[in-house]
């Protein structure tokens, strides 16, 4: 067994197959999800899971360098943002409008995690990322201005309390 981490099969297996650039989206209950898009249905009944709960397990094992969701969601649902900016760095955060996250969004993503959440505008598109100081960690490897300023952000830690 397992010892710790994510237990489903299916959801551990999504997250170790993302690589730079991909979208994951996690999904409300009711999300169109596309008929051949990889799909993670973790759904056991209203409100089983919440994103907060997904959100929660999958943040800290996926580098994630961009959220894109619904742009309601930070004046019509603040729960569900307050949520986003617990797990992820605001300064990652982009906004995009509700069409999108169910249209484009929802056919370029590798992998359609779908909650039981019952969310307004709950369909929040994570874009992976990387470990930039793993990749520039050879002092023989000079490091361009665009990645420094990558590497040099405080690292966002998922969870912690920011004060």
């Amino acid at each position: 067994m397992k010892r710790n981490g994510i237990l489903n099969q299916a959801l551990s297996e999504a997250i170790a197959s993302m690589g730079h650039g991909e979208i994951m989206m996690i999904v409300d209950a009711g999300f169109p999800i596309p008929r051949d898009a990889w799909r993670v249905d973790l759904a056991i009944s209203p409100n089983l899971p919440t994103l907060a709960m997904l959100y929660e397990v999958i943040a800290p094992e996926l580098i994630v360098e961009k959220i894109m969701f619904a742009g309601e969601v930070a004046e019509h649902n603040i729960p569900l943002y307050r949520t986003l900016r617990t797990w992820f760095d605001e300064r990652d955060f982009a906004p995009v409008t509700y069409e999108e996250t169910v249209g484009p969004l929802a056919q370029k993503a590798k992998v359609i995690v779908r909650s039981g959440a019952l969310d307004p505008w709950g369909n929040i598109a994570l874009v992976a990322g990387v470990d930039y100081r793993a990749y520039f960690r050879n002092p023989e490897i000079s490091v361009p201005e665009r990645f420094r300023a990558l590497m040099d952000r405080t690292p966002f830690v998922p969870g912690a309390s920011r004060s």
